[in-house]
């Protein structure tokens, strides 16, 4: 049985107390949610690593942050990922997704799996294309049966999450063709089913026999994040014709989802100015039926190569405000390269700054008093103490003790001019 399942029969499961305690609420309130498709609790029912630290997305709970990794076909480096995958943990990283297309794939994947300490997501059709290519042939050359072939290995495999672009339908193909964007498709999988469905003139397997992707999903406990494969890759591309027709088709496909007992979350935007940011979110959670929302940035603006990581922020701050439950995090590499260890944590960093300003607004248990405590530390100049408040007690030292700047009082900002002590001196 499913999480999803067991909570419609009234059964507390341990992975819903285990969500519970993280988020400081009742383990009855995370069952009910679960039963109505609001929170999705991403663990694979055979992921049996004992240190694994569950993640509930959804309503009511803490806005969580994915960070993406994996090699490319220039960079194949498993070391270098698993480095990285080291990094996610360290600074905070609520899931990971490997999102290799270099090198052994299967090895990277077991890799992160053997070792990491948080759920594990992917895109399986990266694997089936590069598999197909590997032999020399096309990507519409990609058998339907090695993609569920793909997907069930690796779901056996202990994934807990996947990426699945079941919406890149041949109607939602028209649509882009009549309604012309400045970027056209800038999702990797979703290219590759559009290239598949047109070549072939078929319709995209994984919306075909979308029943068959939901008896995997069903076995595992795999959570399906169904994918925004016409997600905007342009803020001049946003709320277009076409990320919405997707974005209905996905709607419907979560509620049969649910009527099976699987769990899912719906994949958004993308590029996204900051005045549509939340006709967006409105969109997707009434299309969707209140399901979860997962998205990439979104990026307020299209002119800051290098610093994608803040213009995500930026817009991720605002959509989770209103109601995203899920960032994925977007580093300073993004439209440039493949991110390195240090884009890595670049990204986790401002992904997770821009989820905890949401959650205030959200009034997430333990939000507002983790603010609060920070300032009556401040006020009280107890550095120590605002060093292990801080999100990053490591920048917090860096930043504070370069030798150059120290003096005797502790902060070269104001110095002997502080106002906190200057008011307490008059106060």
């Amino acid at each position: 049985m499913t999480q999803m399942e067991l909570a419609r029969a009234g059964k507390v499961t341990q992975e819903m107390r285990q969500v519970a305690r993280q988020e400081n609420i009742s383990a009855e309130l995370i069952r009910q949610l679960v039963a109505k498709g609001r929170v999705a609790i991403v663990k694979n029912k055979i992921h049996k690593k004992s240190d694994l630290k569950i993640c509930g997305v959804g309503q009511n709970l803490r806005t969580k942050v994915n960070a993406n990794i994996g090699t490319s076909p220039k960079q194949k480096s498993v070391t270098e990922e698993k480095k990285k995958l080291a990094v996610c943990i360290k600074y905070g990283a609520d899931a990971v997704m490997d999102l290799s297309t270099g090198g052994d794939l299967r090895v990277m994947r077991r890799a992160i799996l053997k070792n990491s300490t948080i759920p594990l997501g992917t895109v399986p059709i990266y694997q089936a294309v590069v598999d197909t290519v590997r032999q020399g042939k096309n990507v519409p050359a990609m058998k339907t049966e090695a993609l569920f072939d793909t997907i069930e290995e690796q779901c056996r495999d202990g994934v807990d999450f996947i990426t699945v672009h079941c919406g890149v339908t041949r109607k939602v193909i028209e649509t882009l063709r009549k309604h012309k964007r400045v970027t056209g498709m800038v999702s990797r999988g979703g290219t590759f089913l559009a290239e598949w469905v047109v070549c072939n003139k078929k319709e995209n397997p994984l919306y075909e026999h979308y029943d068959r992707l939901l008896d995997i999903a069903y076995k595992y406990d795999v959570v399906l994040s169904l994918g925004d494969g016409l997600r905007p890759g342009c803020g001049a591309d946003a709320t277009d014709e076409s990320q919405i027709a997707e974005l209905k088709i996905l709607g419907e496909l979560a509620k049969r989802a649910w009527r099976r007992n699987v769990q899912v979350m719906i994949e958004g935007p993308g590029h996204v100015p900051l005045n549509q940011i939340e006709k967006n979110i409105i969109l997707q959670k009434k299309l969707c039926s209140g399901a979860p929302f997962y998205v990439l940035g979104p990026l307020v603006t299209d002119i800051a190569p290098g610093y994608d990581h803040i213009t995500s922020a930026i817009g991720g701050a605002l959509a989770a405000s209103y109601g995203a439950d899920f960032l994925c995090y977007v580093t300073p590499a993004e439209h440039l390269r493949l991110p390195d260890i240090a884009d890595v944590k670049e990204g986790i960093m401002a992904s997770r700054i821009a989820a905890h300003a949401a959650d205030i607004v959200k009034g997430i248990s333990g939000a507002a008093a983790w603010d609060k405590k920070m300032s009556i530390v401040r006020k009280a100049l107890d550095w120590k103490k605002q060093s292990r408040l801080s999100l990053d007690p490591e920048k917090f030292t860096e930043v504070k003790t370069k030798k150059h700047l120290r003096n005797k009082f502790g902060c070269t900002m104001c110095g002997e001019f502080c106002s906190m002590k200057e008011m307490d001196k008059i106060l």
